[in-house]
């Protein structure tokens, strides 16, 4: 059983897609089931309709999964099983109070001492504790021995003792911390392999320990993927489909980053045939979106004529084999639409303005002409243009812009739509 376990707190990022991609590839390629749980227990940082984006966009790039589950539907279970590592002795009831532990942080840092808690409550008699009226938080007991794990990317990992202290499962109102809630969902939904981020690599010791400490023996492989690098927002999943890059060309890109593929560019179903979470790169990838352009060309590319021109508002296939012509200076739909909208958009040109008009009214009783070679010779001759005086103004009227493809190369493509675009 693999899982996505996404945060409702923010917008997903390249990352997130990464680990939800890659689950879904490997219970694929292993026909294991694949549940997506949404961590919704932290109440104060979820965001409104987060939890249906997620879902939303797992649909949008074709990741399906059997079940998905809201982990504060378990909350009943949490309380139950920190109960039980209380009566075995795995757990202690914790009466520190905020400010008590702060105090000691910063007696801590002061003598240059990296802060750990000291166990005092876990000292506390059975007698003393029901005595004391206090509110509690309850922290699980720290282990007495390594904790190990092989990690499929990064081999055998090891966790001695003293760096696991006695952490909070169960804080005062009773709600899990996010590495209990996390431990004891998994062993409830028998997750199997367990593929995330790095920067949970120093939550998994725990989550083992706590498994450990109720009992369950079922064995569970991990993949600690490397962060992809980035210096700004652009890795937002949602920001780069509203800038116009495509589903297929994301999947491209976060499969290839830090990876061993046997070719640049492919699908989904393509990867599903060869990838191998062991051979992901334990070194960070970093972003880069000049490549994540140029994959999107190549993928812009692959889509049917008719297809494309859907992408960009229109229905016609002459306009998606038109839109393929301005992949020469644009790699994003976003681009592409703005140069085709400006060709059927109402036009002034700034420069020439006088041959412009002359243009436009002799253009306008100009029969048809299939060949541009054709056309541009008679409009010539009505309007007794030549040179810059007739080629600049011309592609202002046929394209809306003053540089751009050739225009023998867009006129095959726009030729049936004369009478829109003059006008």
């Amino acid at each position: 059983m693999y899982r996505f376990a996404p945060s409702p707190t923010g917008d997903m990022h390249l990352g997130n897609l990464r680990v939800a991609l890659f689950n879904f590839i490997c219970a694929q390629q292993t026909c294991e089931k694949f549940i997506i749980r949404i961590e919704d227990t932290d109440k104060k940082r979820n965001i409104e309709g987060k939890d249906r984006e997620i879902l939303e966009i797992l649909n949008l790039f074709g990741i399906t999964y059997n079940q998905v589950l809201y982990q504060s539907e378990n909350l009943k279970f949490h309380r139950q099983l920190g109960s039980k590592l209380l009566m075995d002795g795995n757990a202690f009831s914790c009466f520190c109070t905020p400010e008590t532990l702060e105090k000691k942080r910063k007696l801590s840092y002061k003598s240059k001492i990296a802060y750990r808690y000291d166990g005092v409550c876990k000292k506390l008699s059975d007698d003393e504790v029901m005595a004391n009226e206090s509110p509690f938080v309850v922290r699980i007991k720290e282990p007495s021995e390594v904790i190990e794990f092989s990690d499929l990317i990064k081999g055998d990992i090891k966790f001695e003792p003293e760096n696991i202290d006695d952490f909070i499962i169960l804080r005062v109102d009773k709600t899990p911390t996010y590495n209990f809630a996390c431990a004891v969902d998994d062993m409830l939904s028998n997750i199997s392999v367990i593929i995330r981020e790095e920067n949970h690599l120093s939550n998994t010791p725990k989550q083992e320990l706590i498994r450990k400490y109720l009992g369950y023996t079922d064995k569970v492989e991990y993949a600690h993927l490397p962060i992809i690098l980035n210096d700004d927002d652009t890795s937002s999943v949602k920001w780069l489909l509203e800038e116009g890059f495509l589903p297929s060309t994301i999947i491209n890109y976060i499969i290839l980053i830090g990876n061993k593929t046997p070719t640049e560019i492919f699908t989904l179903e393509d990867a599903k045939k060869w990838f191998d979470i062991k051979n992901i790169s334990k070194a960070p990838a970093r972003f880069d979106i000049v490549k994540l352009r140029h994959l999107n060309r190549e993928h812009i590319k692959l889509l049917e004529p008719l297809e494309l021109s859907k992408f960009i508002g229109y229905s016609s296939k002459d306009i998606g084999e038109l839109a393929k012509v301005y992949l020469e200076e644009a790699s994003t739909i976003n681009e592409i639409k703005d140069k085709i909208d400006a060709i059927f958009a109402i036009k002034t040109c700034e420069n020439f303005v006088e041959e412009y008009e002359i243009l436009k009214e002799a253009s306008k009783n100009l029969p048809y002409f299939k060949e541009f070679d054709a056309f541009k010779a008679s409009l010539s001759e009505k309007s007794g243009l030549r040179g810059k005086t007739f080629f600049k103004p011309l592609r202002v009227l046929l394209t809306g812009a003053e540089s751009g493809p050739s225009i023998s190369k867009i006129y095959p493509h726009i030729k049936n739509y004369l009478g829109e675009i003059i006008k």
